[in-house]
Formats: structure tokens, C-alpha cells, sequence
């Protein structure tokens, strides 16, 4: 009986580790190239009375990965929860924020409060990054 229901469990480990294969080689990455830069969640930086909340309500926290946006980026599909790939950069980061609509083809990257390293990162231009859309 012991055997069975560990071959049984190894089996279905298997197949689940397969679908979700399957279903990431399914996602449709688009491309694009873009200006990025980094931002804290500081007053100075965001809103002063609630620097840690994002335009779309989302509370960001040291440690995520997390981008804002350019609204025009918004209508090519890079939207609220979009999954983002970004040149260089370990890891998926999310859209949880959007950018003033005077910023156009940009990212944000949420540094949490290391205004050092938001610093060092500066402006970065035609940065590849690829995304996958809510529910893709």
C-alpha cells in the first residue's frame, strides 16, 4: 500500500510539473525597447502623505519586484499585473504602479527605500524588456 500511494504521488508531481511547463512555454512574450529608471517609496519621490501606495492602490514593500509604467505603455498591453522581464535584471517583475502622464516609452523600477541604489542605477536607455499580459 506504502508503495503504491508513493508512486501515485510521484506521478501526479510529475504531470503537474509538466503542465505548468507546458502552460509557461504557452505565455506570448512581446518585446520592447524602453528608457527605465528606479524610484523608493520616499515622499519625496511619491506621494508624500502615502509614499508606499501605488496609483492602482497596490502597497509596495522593500523587496518586491515591481515596476511603474508610462501611461502610453498601458495601451500597448503592459497593464495593471503584467508580468515583465527587464534586460539585465534577475527574476519577473510586476506592474504595480504607473508613471505621471508626461513620461513616455519608460519604466520605473521600485527600489524600495535603498535610495542608493536607485541612484547608481540612473537612467538606462533602450533596455529590452519583454512582458506577459494579465492572464497570458
Amino acid at each position: 500500500m506504502r508503495r503504491f500511494v508513493i508512486t501515485t504521488i510521484s506521478v501526479l508531481v510529475l504531470l503537474c510539473a509538466s503542465l505548468s511547463t507546458a502552460m509557461a512555454e504557452s505565455v506570448e512574450w512581446k518585446e520592447l525597447s524602453v528608457s527605465a529608471t528606479a524610484y523608493n517609496s520616499v515622499p519625496w519621490q511619491t506621494t508624500a502623505n502615502k509614499p508606499s501606495i501605488a496609483a492602482w492602490g497596490d502597497e509596495l514593500r522593500p523587496g518586491m519586484r515591481a515596476i511603474a509604467v508610462s501611461r502610453d505603455l498601458i495601451k500597448q498591453g503592459l497593464t495593471h499585473g503584467a508580468r515583465v522581464k527587464i534586460e539585465g535584471m534577475p527574476g519577473v517583475y510586476v506592474v504595480r504602479d504607473k508613471m505621471n502622464s508626461r513620461w513616455s516609452n519608460k519604466i520605473d523600477i521600485y527600489m524600495g527605500k535603498d535610495i542608493d541604489a536607485a541612484r547608481e542605477f540612473g537612467i538606462q536607455h533602450d533596455l529590452r524588456i519583454s512582458w506577459a499580459e494579465p492572464g497570458s
